[in-house]
């Protein structure tokens, strides 16, 4: 792939990134203009269909009341002029001078001439408007005879009904001649108040959809108004979380929004107080550790001189035929021998715990064999006959050749102590990794201790506090490979026994050092955390 292509392709995920977070940040915007586009969506249509009712009915009402009257008019004066038994022709002629009334109607008359025979005119024609065109429902209301009392003057009455033709709507009404004479029937076209209508509701539908939208455009703006200072709170509370503990919002009104901000300006202020409290605190407890190790280390190296005297001492009687210690001293001594080493270990793991709490501890990178390391610190710890090495030669990473000694004399010590002999360490190449496995032939690691394993001072049992460890050395392993860039992890293996894989990269880049006399803890081969984070009390052969 070519450059321009990658730069291309992290554009485009850059942009959908940012859309996605734009969508997410803007869920409750999109509720905002949501609601206010249904409110106004809702409000307009009622208000657009009330409108259109309204007009509607008033059109339809004033066409249907002019024609209707017209209609009764022309009724009463051109066809109530007809004979009692009129021709055809004579309804033919009466029609057309109806229909060319000013509301320009279709007209049918109907009546019986001299013969009794049922004749009909219309105005347009034999083949314009016919009685089959009028509905038979109207036609019988118009014909029925209705009893004459004083609340109805005439058995006959003029009814219309609105109907509908392919589409086109239309007027239709019918009535008899008062007092005797023709029966007639009107067609209306109402096609133009119709196109009217349709011109209303088109112009209504086009006012509801820009009320639509102005209230999509208002509701953005107000939520804009309301927002913005919610995004604020909202990265505010991202850099807070970031560790920048000086953030503040800038306050402004007293509405809600401005009491919210004081409120986060007051916590963020009480917890940069806290935070630097706690600092603080910690930076004097480290202080108070390092200068108490260093402090230790003029005693116990007087201590240890004279504790190696007195181990000197002892071998040396116990060659001789007649020992000159004490029975009851013996013991003593070597007691204090061995507590003060232990306690020699102790103050040089805390002091390296120290320096990574600081963040002063260093790396002194070289190119390493690691075959060749694995080797050195097994046959400086004479470990030879407990441990067998699976490492071919030739496996090259840039290391820190002392901190890798420490792990590994912390791993496989810790294999030795506490798993079963032989421990056997291997090492494979996984793409940019170097990764070194020691495993044990003990019983394992139990589940809830496999967790704590590289916590600092952990012991499994609470009845074993002691051990000949400090109690930090997985933990020092374990900070040994973070510094490189890599890790440790701990697991039991299916065939039985603990396993520790070491992961480091080939080529770390972390901070490096040139000053190696930092006082790291070379390893003493013990696997000082190890102890106690076992179940039990298993020695190796070292």
């Amino acid at each position: 792939m070519t450059r321009e292509h990658q730069g291309e392709s992290r554009g485009w995920a850059a942009a959908r990134k940012g859309v996605w977070s734009w969508l997410r940040f803007t869920s409750l915007r999109l509720r905002l203009v949501l609601v206010f586009g249904l409110v106004a969506l809702t409000a307009a249509v009622s208000a657009s269909g009330i409108a259109y009712w309204l007009n509607r009915e008033a059109v339809l009402t004033r066409t249907q009341d002019a024609v209707l009257r017209d209609f009764e008019q022309e009724m009463q004066n051109r066809a109530g002029a007809l004979p009692e038994h009129p021709t055809q022709d004579e309804l033919q002629h009466t029609a057309g001078q109806m229909a060319n009334s000013s509301q320009r109607f279709g007209v049918l008359l109907a009546a019986e001439n001299a013969d009794g025979e049922t004749v009909y005119g219309s105005s347009g024609g034999l083949g314009g408007f016919a009685l089959s065109d009028v509905p038979e429902s109207l036609r019988t209301a118009v014909n029925k005879e209705q009893k004459v009392t004083s609340a109805n003057k005439h058995a006959y009455h003029l009814y219309w009904q609105r109907m509908s033709d392919d589409g086109t709507p239309y007027l239709v009404a019918g009535t008899r001649v008062i007092g005797g004479g023709p029966t007639g029937y009107m067609l209306k076209s109402l096609e133009p108040e119709a196109k009217d209508l349709n011109s209303l509701a088109w112009s209504l539908g086009i006012a509801t959809a820009l009320a639509l939208l102005g209230s999509a455009l208002l509701a953005q703006a107000l939520a804009t108004t309301v927002l913005k200072p919610v995004h604020r709170l909202g990265v505010a509370a991202r850099r807070l979380g970031e560790g920048k503990l000086d953030t503040r919002l800038r306050v402004s009104g007293t509405d809600e929004l401005a009491d919210l901000s004081r409120t986060f300006n007051s916590a963020a202020e009480n917890l940069e107080k806290r935070v630097a409290d706690m600092a603080g605190r910690e930076q004097a407890s480290r202080r108070f550790v390092a200068d108490m190790s260093h402090e230790l280390r003029t005693p116990l190296t007087a201590l240890t001189a004279v504790t190696e005297v007195l181990e000197e001492e002892l071998e040396y009687e116990g060659e001789g035929e007649d020992g000159s210690f004490d029975p009851m001293v013996e013991p003593a001594v070597r007691l204090v021998v061995s507590e003060t080493r232990r306690l020699n270990n102790l103050v040089e793991n805390l002091m390296e715990v120290t320096r990574f709490d600081a963040g002063t501890a260093r790396l002194v990178l070289d190119d390493v064999d690691v075959a060749d390391q694995i080797t050195a610190c097994i046959d400086a710890r004479a470990w030879l006959d407990a441990v067998d090495l699976d490492a071919a030669r030739g496996i090259h990473a840039r290391l820190d050749p002392r901190r890798l000694d420490v792990i590994l004399a912390n791993l496989i010590g810790n294999a030795l102590k506490h798993g079963g002999s032989p421990v056997r360490v291997s090492v494979t190449r996984a793409d940019d990794e170097i990764v070194i496995r020691v495993r044990d032939h003990g019983p394992g690691i139990p589940e809830d201790v496999l967790p704590h394993v590289f916590d600092r001072f952990y012991k499994a049992s609470a009845s074993r506090p002691r051990s000949e460890g400090s109690g930090l050395g997985l933990s020092i392993a374990m900070e040994n490979a973070h510094i490189h860039g890599g890790g440790i992890t701990a697991e039991n293996s299916p065939e039985g026994g603990a396993v520790f894989v070491l992961r480091l990269p080939q080529d770390p880049s972390p901070p490096v050092d040139d000053d190696a006399g930092d006082g790291a803890h070379g390893g003493d081969g013990e696997g000082s955390a190890g102890d106690g984070s076992r179940g039990k009390d298993a020695k190796g052969r070292a």
